[in-house]
């Protein structure tokens, strides 16, 4: 008598694990350590100012007049909002059969939609774009991060398409009209601890205290071996909240702890010396599903953010920009 086996057998149940593996990376390190506030404005503003240069020759006469007053004033600067979506679409009949790894289908992709938003709006605020009013046939963006560093920067200066800082749009007020100019292929450094040391330096002398060195994975790789980093690994304690979210290790500068922050979503050619307290995204319109209009057998929702970047200061960060990503 031949064995019954599985082979020949109909009505056997598939085993269908009741989980979805998803190892899509969903860290944001900018947005989660930058500040966050509102706005009420497609455009809006922010004032900075600095103190007068030290004055190494300020010696007066005994009783000498006052003299005529000097003052200098704030500077206002902008930024336009952008408005950011997903859309998703899930027939009722899908929403109806049993499925396996979640309730909802709905609600599933609702979940991932905005988990993908969240990446795109962290490499929309890290990369090197212009601000832009928009028209009504042309989108609005948001000066994004790159686009603001002027004064804290260490650029390739060789060849004929080297890098160079951008623009705002008027002389002592704006956005960044202009993104920087990125060096070609050729004009690549490879990212080094003496490139590191000159923006921190620069930093720190403007004023700026800075806490976060925010990198690509081929840079952190690099950053890992700089003779800086700390011999201790540190990790936060259980008991108390941590201020550096995604810190992996420290490089202990001349001007104070870095903590070295690999992020997957930004440019890995360009490497941000960052003070938090000076950066932040400012909310519109906060994450919102809306409900569109049902035209058949279907749900159609968006999932819409309107948002921008206020770098308070852009004196308070830097970049170390141009550097080869090979490796």
């Amino acid at each position: 008598m031949a064995t019954f086996q599985t082979y020949a057998a109909e009505g056997i149940r598939e085993d269908l694990a009741d989980v979805i593996y998803n190892i899509s990376p969903e860290e944001t390190p900018f947005i989660s350590n930058v500040g966050r506030k509102s706005v009420s404005n497609t455009l809006f503003e922010w004032q900075v100012d600095n103190l007068a240069a030290v004055d190494t020759t300020n010696a007066v006469v005994e009783g000498a007049d006052a003299g005529n007053a000097s003052q200098t004033a704030s500077k206002r600067m902008q930024n336009y909002t952008q408005i950011s979506k997903k859309v998703l679409q899930i027939s009722g009949t899908m929403e109806a059969v049993d499925k396996a790894g979640r309730n909802s289908e709905i609600a599933y992709q609702l979940a991932k939609k905005s988990s993908e938003l969240k990446r795109d709006m962290e490499a929309i605020l890290t990369r090197n774009q212009a601000a832009s009013a928009g028209s009504d046939t042309e989108a609005r963006t948001t000066g994004s991060l790159e686009a603001w560093l002027r004064t804290n920067t260490n650029r390739s200066t060789a060849g004929t398409t080297a890098g160079a800082d951008p623009t705002l749009s008027a002389t002592t007020s704006g956005y960044p009209d202009a993104a920087a100019t990125d060096a070609g292929a050729d004009d690549l450094r490879t990212f080094t601890e003496v490139l590191l040391k000159d923006v921190i330096q620069s930093v720190w002398t403007e004023g700026g205290d800075p806490s976060i060195l925010m990198v690509g994975p081929t840079q952190k790789q690099k950053a890992s071996t700089f003779t800086g980093i700390a011999a201790q690994r540190y990790m936060a304690p259980n008991d108390a909240p941590s201020t550096i979210i995604g810190a992996a290790d420290i490089y202990v500068s001349d001007f104070g702890s870095i903590s070295i922050v690999p992020n997957r979503f930004q440019r890995d050619r360009s490497a941000f010396v960052l003070d938090p307290e000076y950066a932040a995204v400012g909310y519109l319109r906060d994450f919102e599903v809306i409900d569109l209009a049902r035209t058949g057998d279907s749900e159609k929702k968006e999932i819409v953010v309107e948002y921008g970047l206020e770098i308070s200061n852009e004196a308070a960060h830097g970049v170390i920009a141009d550097i080869d990503v090979t490796g």
